[in-house]
């Protein structure tokens, strides 16, 4: 009998405990999903975005922050004033901050992290702008000073991007494989092929702001896969998904949110001006005439893109639209190749890296390119091989034509560097380029950047085909992912469950 009433009086207890004894925790993992899984973990050294997908903001953090809607605050740097004439800044640093190894952050790190992204044998992605600095001072521990050639009125938005990453010295060699940095999470484990997983860093500076204890990045190319992982449940958040063709199902489920957004990506078809006889504008304004721009966005993106003209897009300071400079005239491709001597059919590489947008859009541009004459033989590689043999600055360049979207959003700098891999080398472009950024006043930069955008369409530097617009599905419940993406970003410190 006393064993029966202990029982019941210890039933009673539990019933008047008070409630959060018995409540569940809220949920503090997430899973997300990206289409391709990063070639490492050091946006310092390699031009991928899916580096920055892992790390910017998560394992590194920079001295500037862009935000969802493209304006920059600070992160590392606390504050920053500039000179009259755009060419000098001065950055001042955050106290107390450490590196994930115990290391002190301070404004050695910064020049010594700045440098190294301008050394002659860097491979980071944005060495021109590096290497564009006079010099980074060090006056104390928490100032730095950064010296331009030319008046740079983008700089805090530059120094945002994962190329600006801070990084240890002592560490800086193994970043790839053993990332170090100061942000808010550090590498747990990575399943080569399957998944990444981050774990929060106890240490960071801010923990309790930090919602999330872990994320578990899956890599999930397969359109149809990517479907179904968010339909089953297996993950709950996948930004720029390839689902456009089941949006409306996802809409209709009341257990996700839909979110289409604005992104500064171009996507365009890369043609190699080194190789004959690319090199002739002849040659490029009849392969640009030749594509159909609406035909190549509804079928390769599902229709969720804004035809472009140039390597700029809609939205971005002094845009122009010059879609109709090289438009859809098949008969007008011809013409263009028998002008230039090609005897056809002309056979060209069309080698293609792994996103979908790139495989089905080669498919429909080798369709598109036969009817003019022009034979595109489709050779699919890997990431890393089209980085190595398309993109890379040092060559070799083993490729006629490619498809691929560049993510960054300030980027027409990139047309002016010699080693490019479009092989563009224009001076009178360059000069134009250099009287931009010597341009203070933003109207005055506006109009130049209208006649650089017109030049490039002119000269037919690329296939310039669309703005793509990004698709991002996530769990109802999942809040602080962004819909409009200024940068390839996922900032999980802004993550949290309701």
């Amino acid at each position: 009998m006393l064993k029966k009433l202990s029982i019941v009086a210890f039933a009673a207890a539990l019933v008047a405990a008070p409630l959060p004894v018995l409540a569940q925790s809220k949920k503090d993992s997430v899973v997300m999903a990206m289409a391709l899984e990063p070639p490492g973990l050091d946006p310092t050294i390699a031009a991928a975005a899916a580096i920055a997908e892992v790390t910017l903001y998560n394992i590194y953090e920079t001295l500037t922050k862009i935000n969802e809607d493209g304006s920059v605050s600070p992160l590392l740097a606390e504050s920053w004033t500039a000179s009259a004439d755009l060419k000098t800044y001065t950055f001042k640093l955050r106290k107390g901050v450490k590196f994930q190894n115990g290391e002190v952050f301070d404004s050695a790190a910064v020049k010594f992290s700045f440098e190294r992204n301008a050394i002659a044998t860097s491979t980071n992605k944005d060495k021109s702008l590096f290497q564009a600095f006079e010099k980074v001072d060090a006056p104390d521990a928490d100032t730095v000073v950064i010296s331009v050639k030319y008046s740079e009125p983008n700089l805090p938005f530059l120094l945002g991007q994962a190329s600006g990453s801070i990084v240890e010295p002592k560490s800086a060699g193994t970043n790839g494989t053993q990332p170090v940095g100061t942000g808010p999470y550090q590498l747990g484990a990575w399943a080569k092929g399957s998944s990444i997983t981050l774990n929060k860093w106890a240490d960071y500076r801010n923990a309790a702001a930090i919602k999330l204890s872990k994320v578990t990045i899956r890599f999930i190319s397969d359109p149809a896969a990517q479907t179904a992982a968010l339909l089953s449940g297996d993950v709950d958040a996948f930004p720029r998904v390839a689902a456009a063709r089941a949006i409306g199902q996802f809409k209709a489920d009341p257990r996700f949110n839909v979110m289409v957004g604005g992104s500064r990506a171009k996507t365009i078809v890369g043609i190699n001006e080194r190789k004959k006889p690319l090199d002739d504008v002849r040659v490029r304004r009849a392969i640009l005439a030749a594509i159909d721009r609406k035909a190549m966005i509804d079928g390769a993106a599902d229709g969720f893109g804004t035809p472009i003209g140039s390597f700029y897009v809609p939205g971005a300071l002094g845009y122009v639209d010059t879609t109709g400079i090289n438009p859809y005239d098949p008969e007008k491709a011809k013409k263009l190749l028998a002008e230039a001597g090609v005897t056809t059919p002309l056979e060209l590489s069309l080698k293609l890296p792994p996103p979908s947008y790139a495989r089905l859009g080669g498919e429909i541009l080798a369709a598109q390119l036969a009817k003019v004459g022009i034979i595109a033989k489709i050779e699919n590689v890997e990431w890393a091989q089209w980085l190595s043999q398309v993109f890379a600055g040092n060559g070799p360049h083993n490729f006629d034509l490619t498809i691929v979207s560049h993510v960054e959003p300030i980027d027409l700098v990139k047309i002016t560097e010699p080693d490019y891999y479009l092989g563009y080398n224009n001076e009178a472009f360059n000069a134009l380029y250099k009287q931009i950024v010597a341009t203070p006043d933003e109207a005055g930069r506006a109009k130049l950047l209208g006649d650089a955008q017109r030049m490039l369409a002119t000269d037919a530097v690329a296939g310039f085909l669309y703005q793509p617009q990004l698709i991002t599905i996530t769990n109802k419940k999942l809040k602080g992912v962004w819909k409009d993406i200024p940068q390839y970003e996922n900032d999980f410190s802004t993550w949290s469950w309701e």
